[in-house]
């Protein structure tokens, strides 16, 4: 049986976060009447960096194309009969200096288009360009533009427009730009339609911004929380605005990176579009003070201890001494089990010794002490509910639901610990929350992952897929995306057995400093058969400023600059009670091996599919393993195979140090938890 929330999690960062702020000023509201009035806004002498999403839930973030030579933004917005016709054009002038190494993307800064609106259009038109869906207007309105098929060029190495004009303009813009001349060539107006930016309206920083801060800020930026300044009073939210206002635009904040157009979530962090307007408009206006009380002075936001109260069990972590410098294997600690009775947990907290050096925390149950005093992830029989990496929250089961955790025995720990230039001590504690009563719903997770996973070096978009397979009808509740440096982004989906696939969860820009689960507003109905297919795209590129070596082949690895594909998924049975307990764990795991591989998700592996350790040793013995001899292996042909690994469970315990990929690769596979 498993730990709702955290399953296994691999994950792990080190901490920043900032966010919002706002007052009384003329603003852009989202949520102001649209205007035909063209924007007013100058254009800048610096463009400031963005992230944005295109039209295929791809992230886009300016200044990581520092390197290219230039960068050009040409304004879109859906029915503009201009921009469509210049769309052959645009096309081949992106060819030709795509060439040359200059960057193109499209800006639809339009309030009305939709993604799915803007995907038909893109496809109808023939655009070949990435779409920006700059639906909250920011980034057009920053840029000053007002119509649709204007190109507006940018020279990344000082970050300012060298061109605005039209289409036509820019082989002459560039060709100028590319032979060294910086300075700004006038071009022709665009004839385009004009963007109906949102009118303004007077915000106040009292009524309006505060509430904001206090809703969706203070709980990180209070004294002794987790945000790098406490949220106190206005002249603290001032001094970090122009930061605030980075973070924003960059969407690092709020740190809840589930793209809003797929899915509703419970537990959303994001700021609404009018929020964001709010305060970066706030931020761009100087940030000014108004009138009116400071509500955020009024009231004194201190941390809690232990943020759900006082705990039913608190259980200390054996102390460890982080180095300053260095690379730290897992440590896995133990300890005595305390409970005299089984208890059905309902929530936990974490709460690491050093918020720096503690990377992550897992825990589990195992029915005995091993002999040399230490946990091993492959005698963990249950789950403690628990687990951290750095951002985290308290994790809560669903109403009526838990996690059973027996009487006695040990409990086992997974700590991953980063150095940080200094030498401390970690005394890390996990809170328990238990019933009163035994819960009726009992819950389980399971891991997507894919020990198998081969990143090429200096390869900027390498794409990997695992999946589950559900041998039952189930309720799918969150999922804990997680992966190191090189991940770029993160998706899950769910294939119907009718093959029909529905998407469940995306992470357009996956940031290693800020993992979570992602809790689904109503849990997901999974149908027996059906697969949970997770993507992640890695960036292994110099444009990757987290890569710790663009020039190495990457594969599964425990240390950040190693890899993982790994989500782990909270769900539960439903034909499940805790009066009527079942076993799927048999049947859940038939499927397992294969899901890692099975790259095309056709329910069969053919020898171009098996790479790394693991794919390696199954190739030599491919012949053997056909049973069948029509040149592939299936899930049953499979199941033979797991034996040569060790098995799943009860097999030789994952060494801390693996001698071979293949034998890390098993481990992996080894420890990853089913039921607990």
């Amino acid at each position: 049986m498993n730990g709702a929330k955290f399953g296994i999690l691999a994950l792990f960062a080190s901490a920043a976060a900032l966010v919002g702020c706002t007052s009384d000023t003329m603003t852009a509201s989202a949520v102001g009447h649209a205007s035909s009035v063209a924007a007013t806004a100058a254009a800048p002498a610096k463009v400031d960096n963005f992230m944005l999403v295109d039209q295929n839930l791809e992230a886009h973030e300016l200044y990581r194309l520092a390197d290219a030579p230039a960068v050009v933004l040409v304004t879109q917005q859906n029915g503009d009969a201009v921009v469509r016709g210049l769309a052959p054009q645009l096309n081949k002038i992106a060819a030709d200096y795509g060439q040359k190494r200059v960057e193109f993307m499209m800006l639809n800064s339009s309030a009305k288009d939709s993604m799915d609106a803007i995907q038909a259009e893109a496809t109808k038109v023939g655009y070949k360009l990435p779409v920006l869906m700059d639906d909250k207007q920011i980034i057009g309105e920053s840029l000053g533009v007002t119509r649709s098929a204007e190109a507006v060029v940018i020279n990344p190495k000082t970050w300012t427009v060298t061109y605005r004009g039209a289409v036509s303009g820019l082989p002459g813009a560039l060709d100028a730009l590319l032979a060294g001349k910086t300075g700004v060539v006038a071009g022709p107006a665009s004839g385009g339609a004009q963007i109906a930016f949102a009118s303004a309206t007077k915000v106040s920083y009292a009524k309006d911004v505060a509430p904001i801060l206090e809703a969706k800020c203070v709980a990180c930026h209070e004294e002794g929380g987790i945000g790098p300044f406490a949220m106190n009073n206005y002249a603290m939210v001032k001094g970090f605005a122009p930061m605030i206002r980075e973070v924003i635009r960059t969407d690092r904040m709020p740190p809840y990176h589930a793209d809003p157009r797929v899915g509703h979530f419970s537990d959303d962090k994001r700021l609404s579009p009018a929020e964001i307007k709010t305060i970066v408009n706030w931020v761009e206006e100087g940030a000014p003070r108004g009138d009116g009380a400071d509500p955020l002075g009024a009231v004194k936001h201190v941390a809690a201890q232990w943020p759900l109260g006082k705990p039913d069990l608190i259980i200390d972590v054996p102390a460890f001494t982080i180095p300053a410098s260095g690379v730290v294997d897992y440590q896995r600690p133990a300890v005595l089990g305390t409970l005299t009775e089984g208890k059905w947990v309902r929530a936990s907290t974490v709460k690491p010794g050093s918020r720096q050096g503690v990377h992550h925390l897992l825990t589990g149950w195992m029915e005995s002490m091993l002999a040399d005093g230490k946990s091993s992830e492959t005698k963990w029989a249950a789950s403690l509910g628990a687990g951290y990496a750095v951002g985290a929250e308290s994790s809560m089961e669903p109403k009526n639901a838990g996690v059973y955790l027996p009487p006695g025995g040990a409990y086992g720990f997974q700590m991953h610990y980063t150095p940080y230039g200094k030498e401390v001590v970690d005394k890390s504690q996990v809170a328990l929350y238990f019933y009163d009563k035994p819960p009726e719903l009992i819950m389980h997770s399971v891991v997507v992952m894919d020990p198998t996973i081969e990143i090429p070096a200096g390869e900027a978009r390498h794409k990997e897929v695992a999946y589950v397979q559900f041998p039952h009808d189930a309720l799918l509740y969150s999922a804990f995306p997680h992966a190191h440096y090189r991940a770029y982004s993160s998706d899950l989906w769910i294939q119907y057995p009718d093959g029909k696939m529905k998407l469940l969860l995306s992470l357009p820009r996956y940031d290693f400093n800020w993992q979570r689960a992602y809790t689904f507003a109503e849990p997901v109905k999974i149908p027996a058969g059906s697969k949970l297919v997770a993507h992640y795209v890695y960036d292994n590129s110099a444009r990757n400023p987290a890569n710790p070596d663009p020039k190495v082949n990457v594969s599964w690895g425990e240390q950040s600059f190693q890899e993982m594909l790994f989500t782990s998924l909270s769900y539960r049975w439903t034909d499940e009670t805790a009066e009527h307990r079942v076993n799927y764990e048999e049947d859940l795991g038939r499927t397992r091996l294969l899901g890692m591989m099975d790259d095309n998700l056709d329910g069969k592996l053919s020898k171009a599919e098996l790479k790394g350790g693991i794919g390696r040793q199954l190739l030599k013995y491919f012949d053997v393993l056909d049973k069948n001899h029509d040149g592939y292996l299936d899930a049953n042909e499979l199941a033979a195979a797991q034996g040569m690994m060790g098995g799943r469970r009860g097999g030789q315990e994952a060494s801390a140090k693996p001698k071979s990929e293949a034998a890390q690769q098993a481990a992996a596979f080894n420890a990853s938890p089913t039921n607990r």
